[in-house]
């Protein structure tokens, strides 16, 4: 055990499944004495301490009276706002990059412009601010083209256009009708790649960056990816279409030409740098860059961490990150994420959940995304209310007990997908 007075106070921005699973695997490090999370939930109780602060200053006026080690930001908001260049102007560790830096999730344009200068693959594209000028654009593309809201909009401001009406309703719905508020005031216009998507999250320094294992999220609400794009509704890790080779190739194309390039631009990333993937015939492309972990990929990553995961922050933080401090568990691990009556248009809170014992005593890991206690029970809060994890030897065997634990959970109007990891399994069984 590591002596008293080295143990360290931890603190993680944010509220969702991400932030608990988070949570959960900081509170396991020998280094770490004591978890807090702003605002943390009701459901992340049994591995940190939620604090109901809201503004930048009180979270930043709280690190500094509880003199915490370190700080982990969830959501890329925060990290957009510029949390973490208070926090380093106050001589305080943070787990994420500064506001310059973050602007590889914060514009997509600006993202797309750095990868073009420094010939990190990605698909074709066009920038524009004048409506008419976007709508005259998508009109001379091919079919289906891709939209994008420039700024951030909770992982939902894409539109994939399979018709020109589409794609010109959905320029101005953006641009117009700001149906992503001022994330839309730019729009970014795209080919629209063929393949097969997967997510690779990696730990940065600033110069060095070791990815993490691949992963798959699941967007679209219903089965068969069908319906509308959500915020995730689960995933699986590792993904069998990632093969050891194309982790290679991701590595030294993608990842480590990012973090160079952004070093070289004057802005090091530190934190967690996230690239969603297209595996297109001609390799590996990056659809988005995000500036934090990945939800629901980070509930399904970090169960399979073997490492000590406030030592691989710290040393990001130091900018002392190499090869051997990350580790990764045999097997695979399987996400479903359980969502609300009326998700992802709306959501209803309030209704009882049982079961989430039961799913625990099967083997399964929790991780609360909008839930509150009431009356001694736990009530739906949101959209995503719980994630249901489970690890197993194989992908199948992962993926029978996260769903076993599903059969056990339950409250009125209970939704969530029955197919996640079955493209993993077809790519196993192709082999």
């Amino acid at each position: 055990m590591v002596n008293k007075e080295t143990q360290m106070k931890v603190l993680v921005i944010g509220s969702g499944g991400r932030e608990h699973a988070l949570c959960w695997k900081l509170a396991q490090s020998p280094l770490v004495e004591k978890v807090y999370a702003i605002p943390g939930s009701d459901g992340m109780r049994d591995v940190a301490s939620a604090v109901p602060v809201a503004s930048q200053e009180d979270i930043l006026d709280f690190a500094r009276l509880m003199q915490v080690d370190l700080t982990v930001a969830g959501p890329e908001t925060v990290l957009a706002e510029g949390l973490a260049d208070k926090f380093r102007d106050a001589g305080l560790a943070f787990f994420g990059p500064s506001q310059a830096a973050a602007r590889i999730e914060g514009s997509k344009g600006f993202a797309k412009e750095l990868m073009k200068k420094y010939h990190i693959p990605t698909a074709a594209y066009q920038t524009f601010t004048d409506e008419a000028e976007a709508v005259a654009y998508v009109k001379t593309q091919k079919l289906p083209v891709v939209i994008k809201a420039d700024g951030l909009a909770a992982g939902k401001g894409v539109v994939i256009a399979q018709t020109e009406e589409e794609a010109e309703a959905a320029v101005r719905e953006m641009m117009e009708g700001r149906a992503f508020g001022s994330a839309g005031t730019t729009v970014v216009i795209e080919e629209f790649m063929e393949g097969e998507e997967a997510s690779v999250l990696a730990f940065c320094d600033g110069k060095t960056i070791i990815p993490m294992i691949s992963s798959q999220d699941h967007k679209r609400i219903r089965d068969n990816d069908e319906g509308p794009n959500t915020g995730g509704m689960g995933a699986y890790a590792p993904a069998p279409v990632m093969t050891d080779e194309l982790m290679k190739t991701v590595r030294e194309t993608i990842l480590q030409p990012a973090c160079d390039a952004m070093a070289a631009e004057g802005y090091p990333f530190v934190g967690c740098l996230y690239a969603g993937l297209m595996i297109t015939a001609e390799g590996p492309k990056v659809v988005e860059f995000n500036c934090r972990f990945g939800d629901p990929e980070t509930e399904v990553v970090l169960p399979m961490l073997d490492s000590d995961l406030a030592e691989i922050m710290m040393h990001c933080v130091n900018g002392t990150l190499s090869e051997e401090d990350v580790r990764w568990k045999d097997g695979y691990a399987v996400d479903v994420v359980l969502a609300s009556e009326g998700y992802p248009a709306g959501h209803t809170d309030g209704d009882v959940i049982t079961g989430i014992e039961e799913a625990e005593k099967l083997g399964c890991h929790i991780f609360h995304a909008g839930t509150k206690k009431r009356s001694g029970s736990f009530v739906t809060n949101g959209g995503r209310v719980l994630n249901v994890v489970a690890r197993g030897t194989t992908l199948k065997e992962a993926r029978d007990k996260a769903y076993e634990g599903v059969s056990a959970i339950r409250w009125r109007g209970m939704q969530y997908r029955h197919d996640i990891a079955a493209k993993g399994l077809k790519h196993l069984e192709n082999k």
